[in-house]
């Protein structure tokens, strides 16, 4: 019962630290009673075959953490129109199994080289995982530690420089020395170590935010200039609506909400993630014959200078297999096609740029490890609402450049702004604002949607750039380079949001070197795994040499 109690206390505290409910302050102690859990069982079980136990009790933390913070995408629905329990208990119980292989890697780590240089491995196997999280066809990144602090901005404006992978490291930390700090206690109650100790910890929780609060008091990066953007958040059902309105009838409400909206002249129109066409996609081959494409350049032709960004589901038609991408599938005879979730930039002067999201949604956008994988589960996962094919993707992270002015935006779609590496990409390109395009009605009126608003607010501490976000039902929103929201929506409104977005060139450190913390711990990693091979393969050498 001790064991199992610390398993929840550690469930509690983790879930309790979380946005947007939450207070991430929590998370600083929250491993801490797992970490004793596994201590105990290590050394004072009768049954020297712990491994087992350490994993059930950490798998019991990391689901109940899981399903209390993501049990929001039992929003999600199935083609029958019923809640997906596929879409809410894949992600959970998968996601906390990552997580408890971590911390039973741990513990038999920490069986063979002790607490101390076990201590090392967690922290530095954790940063990892969390790097890989970030990375593979799984990658669901979404409890990844540093973003805890996403709606306290004023205490991370360090993220400029290290990143949400930085807050990550910053929280393992500080668990890991109050651990520390509880077991030198407990082995001799040294009450001058303890008070050495409990200074160190509060240096290593209060300077990191004092340091903070004092960049945000004296920010001085300077805009380089500023745009009128009008963010337009139609309210569309995605999972009826959307594919039973005529695409029409649905661009000519959007068109409408933007010429209620504006007042003055407006330098962007952003609307939300696939906002057109509603029902299929356009071929990207003919846009310039599109009827809708046209109907946007004939409202942007009585603008002044005004450019129109917008979320789209596109295609490409090959006839030749040899031409047609991976992704690509066959429709009919000698015809593949591939698809993709795409911003376009339309002007009413220039061709219309298109840029392919780069980080799709495991399940939904893409069949992770399809090769692998559809021999074995086959359409299987379409009856659950997700796919059997993957979209298209670009590699490189484009930059829409207004041709009437000097504002860059940066086409971030929904998931993307999840990644702060993979956006920072665009600001290496040249974007000197973001532009984030998203549906955030997929799960209801939930935590879903304001989770990730809130991770929005983390890649504008990162890249120092103001943030435009477009979202069908909510919530648009005006994020400062501070990463506080300047001006929001309601969700579920059919309204617009206006704004005074700031441009900045300046690149900060983050956006310069990347998850350089992470890279470090990969490194540190490799080195506690060999290290102990190589003094083994010396001891064994020494011991024939004699």
């Amino acid at each position: 019962m001790k064991h199992l109690l610390l398993s929840l206390i550690s469930a509690l505290l983790l879930s309790i630290a979380w946005p947007t409910y939450g207070i991430p302050f929590f998370l600083f102690f929250a491993l801490v009673p797992l970490l004793m859990m596994e201590h105990d069982l290590t050394l004072f079980s009768k049954n020297k075959k712990t491994t087992w136990r350490v994993f059930g009790l950490a798998y019991l933390t990391f689901t109940v953490w899981n399903a209390v913070t993501t049990g929001w995408l039992y929003g999600s629905r199935n083609p029958d129109g019923s809640h997906s329990l596929m879409a809410v208990l894949f992600p959970v119980l998968i996601n906390a199994l990552l997580y408890t292989v971590v911390f039973t890697l741990y513990h038999w780590y920490k069986k063979k080289q002790g607490t101390y240089w076990g201590l090392a491995f967690l922290i530095a196997l954790w940063m990892a995982f969390e790097k890989f999280h970030l990375e593979w066809e799984f990658s669901w990144p979404w409890l990844n530690l540093g973003n805890a602090f996403a709606q306290y901005p004023k205490l991370i404006q360090w993220y400029d420089t290290f990143g949400a992978t930085g807050g990550s490291l910053w929280v393992l930390s500080i668990n890991v020395f109050i651990f520390y700090t509880l077991r030198i206690w407990q082995a001799g109650r040294q009450r001058k170590a303890l008070i050495k100790n409990s200074l160190i910890l509060g240096l290593g929780i209060f300077l990191p935010m004092g340091i903070s609060l004092i960049r945000y008091s004296q920010f001085d990066h300077k805009p380089t200039g500023e745009i009128n953007v009008l963010m337009l958040q139609p309210d569309l059902d995605p999972y009826q609506e959307k594919y039973q309105k005529d695409s029409l009838q649905i661009l000519n409400e959007l068109l409408q909400l933007a010429e209620q909206n504006a007042t003055g002249n407006i330098d962007f129109y952003i609307a939300p993630e696939t906002a057109i066409p509603g029902r299929g996609s356009i071929s990207e081959t003919g846009l310039q014959q599109s009827l809708l494409i046209q109907e946007i350049q004939n409202f942007l032709a009585s603008k002044k200078h005004a450019v129109f960004l917008t979320g789209l589901s596109s295609h490409r038609l090959f006839t030749q297999e040899a031409d047609a991408p991976k992704n690509a599938y066959a429709i009919a005879e000698n015809l593949w096609v591939e698809s993709y979730n795409s911003a376009i930039q339309i002007s009413s002067s220039t061709r219309p740029e298109v840029y392919h999201k780069g980080k799709l949604v495991p399940g939904v956008e893409i069949f992770p490890y399809m090769t692998l994988l559809k021999p074995l589960l086959g359409e299987a996962m379409l009856n659950f609402g997700g796919t059997i094919a993957s979209l298209g993707t670009d590699q490189e992270r484009k930059v829409f450049r207004s041709p009437y002015n000097t504002a860059k935006a940066a086409p971030v779609i929904c998931y993307e702004s999840i990644y702060g590496e993979f956006t920072a990409d665009y600001v290496k390109n040249g974007a000197n604002f973001l532009a984030i395009m998203t549906n955030d009605s997929w799960w209801g009126v939930s935590q879903g949607h304001k989770q990730l608003l809130a991770y929005a607010q983390l890649r504008a501490i990162e890249t120092r750039r103001e943030i435009a976000r477009a979202a069908n039902s909510g919530i648009s929103a005006h994020i400062n380079a501070l990463g506080e929201i300047e001006a929001d929506t309601f969700y579920g409104d059919q309204t617009a949001l206006p704004a005074k977005i700031k441009l900045y060139e300046q690149k900060t450190f983050y956006v310069r070197a990347g998850d350089l913390l992470s890279r470090f711990c990969i490194f540190a990693l490799g080195f506690l795994l060999f290290y102990p091979l190589v003094k083994k393969l010396q001891k064994k050498n020494l011991f024939r040499s004699h």
